[in-house]
């Protein structure tokens, strides 16, 4: 608590909390294109590589399964020139249309694209042999169909690629993007072609990306992973989305049912292990940050325990936190980033916003991992409620710090502005994610106190357990919470909605 009273500590971590949205500058400045989405595609043309596959005559035919949710299949070998900043990947992916529509053509998203000369396209062709042209989109391959893909039909992709690493370097007008390396770690996060949700009657779910917060959706899916590390005089240490085993050279990991798969690299890493039940939290840190580390790891294993408690079991055996040597905090499924802001100015007690934040990406395994949702046009369904469970961890873990988080996370703020805010409104004004953050992740937890006080704790915390139960491994919306909500409740609440909700969000919901 005393901390906050120091002038260079409250300025610093005054600075750091407009950090806390999950992937959000500290400031916003008028632009009138994020320009790191001026990327070029010269290097997109496929080069010619030793070895070929006879090309077919004729295009590949899908081959027909039952209708099923079939989860997508990745699988990845990527060998990673660690100094040399070269990222070369080996992928196939194994796609099933589960929905009821026939698609016409299949969308990749490569988030890399954003980066002029990164992405390098070697080869693309149906899983046959069948060379693919692509149609480029911005961030986005299409790769057109020469038949439909049935309900029930699948399809196979292989693409090999080199990414030349970039190195992102700070901006406050702009988003941290933790993609990329620094002098201390190498981050692979959104760096292989995924293929996004289809939505039935509406089409690919492919949102651009906006000054802040996140744009991406993700389907559940498989991930098969090996990785190798090039020659190093030093050693090296991966963090990772799911834990290791080793065949001779190759990391190999195997992530099931989950969003994504990110991973880590550094020459610096120091980490400590500790467990949960059947679930393994690891700390991963920068030397002389030992104490932050142990908080980071302590923190994340009692909010694992507590979430699991209140909205159900983890999913996974493993979760990574991982210092980040970038201003920002950013989830993915089983692993996530604390920004090494925090850890400079960790001092040793609760009241801290290293901890706040560690209890907020803790949040994002289940509201983001496990329930999905749009996160460019509906972030409150996974801000607004980690920010919340930031509320639920100091009340059930340390409750002599929730005043202070109260105070200092949330009312200093003064939280304001329709918590259905999108990640484009408003746009390309100074100051702009300021009244984003206000709305969606304060707000947003200020709305939800008064939900809970509307419903009773009786009745609040069985719908939390249900929303997530019912809606594991989906993509929500708002209209699938506030009818589950009225499930669990008989009170009005159309004046709290009217108080939280624009008018044109309530209509639709």
């Amino acid at each position: 608590m005393l901390a906050f009273h120091s002038g260079r500590l409250i300025l610093g971590l005054i600075l750091l909390a407009a950090l806390a949205g999950c992937g959000s500058p500290a400031d916003v400045q008028t632009l009138a294109t994020p320009p790191f989405i001026t990327a070029t595609h010269a290097d997109l043309t496929p080069r010619p590589v030793e070895t070929t596959t006879a090309t077919p005559t004729t295009a590949p035919t899908p081959s027909p399964t039952p209708i099923s949710n079939k989860r997508t299949h990745y699988t990845l070998s990527a060998a990673l020139d660690y100094w040399g900043h070269l990222l070369d990947v080996d992928q196939q992916i194994e796609y099933t249309n589960n929905g009821p529509d026939q698609l016409s053509e299949l969308v990749l998203m490569v988030e890399p694209l954003y980066f002029p000369a990164v992405f390098n396209l070697i080869s693309l062709s149906w899983i046959d042999g069948q060379s693919i042209t692509p149609v480029v989109d911005g961030q986005i391959l299409r790769l057109p169909l020469s038949q439909s893909l049935k309900p029930g039909e699948s399809a196979g992709i292989a693409i090999s690629y080199q990414l030349k690493l970039p190195s992102p370097v700070p901006d406050p007008s702009i988003r941290p993007i933790p993609f990329g390396y620094t002098d201390r770690q190498t981050n692979l996060v959104d760096w292989y072609p995924f293929i996004p949700p289809y939505q039935s009657g509406k089409g690919w779910l492919t949102n651009p990306a906006s000054f802040y917060g996140e744009h991406l959706a993700y389907e559940i899916a498989d991930f098969d992973v090996h990785i190798r590390l090039e020659e190093s005089d030093t050693p090296l240490i991966i963090a990772a989305s799911a834990a290791a085993s080793r065949e001779g050279e190759w990391y190999v990991y195997q992530h099931n049912t989950a969003r994504n798969f990110a991973w880590s690299v550094s020459h610096q890493y120091e980490s400590q292990t500790a467990q949960t039940g059947s679930v393994t939290v690891t700390s991963y840190y920068f030397p002389f940050h030992l104490k932050g580390g142990e908080a980071a790891l302590q923190t994340t294993l009692q909010a694992v325990e507590l979430y699991s408690k209140l909205f159900g079991p983890y999913p996974h055996s493993t979760l990574s936190v991982v210092e980040a040597d970038f201003l920002d905090g950013m989830e993915y499924d089983g692993m996530y980033f604390l920004s090494n802001g925090f850890y400079n100015l960790y001092t040793g007690t609760q009241s801290e916003y290293l901890v706040a934040i560690a209890a907020h990406e803790t949040a994002h395994q289940w509201f983001y991992g496990l329930v999905g949702n749009d996160q460019a046009v509906e972030p409150w369904l996974d801000e607004a409620l980690c920010t919340y469970s930031e509320r639920l961890y100091y009340e059930n873990v340390h409750p002599e710090a929730l005043d202070w988080w109260w105070a200092y996370r949330i009312n200093y703020y003064n939280p304001h502005g329709w918590v259905d805010t999108t990640i484009y409104n408003p746009q390309g004004e100074i100051a702009a994610y300021s009244a984003y953050r206000s709305a969606v992740y304060f707000n947003g937890a200020v709305f939800l106190e008064d939900l809970r006080q509307a419903m009773e704790d009786t009745s609040f915390f069985p719908f939390l357990l249900e929303y997530v139960h019912l809606n594991s491994q989906k993509l929500v919306n708002g209209e699938s919470f506030f009818s589950l909500v009225s499930q669990f409740t008989s009170q009005d609440l159309t004046s709290l909605l009217n108080k939280y909700f624009s008018p044109s969000y309530i209509s639709i919901n």
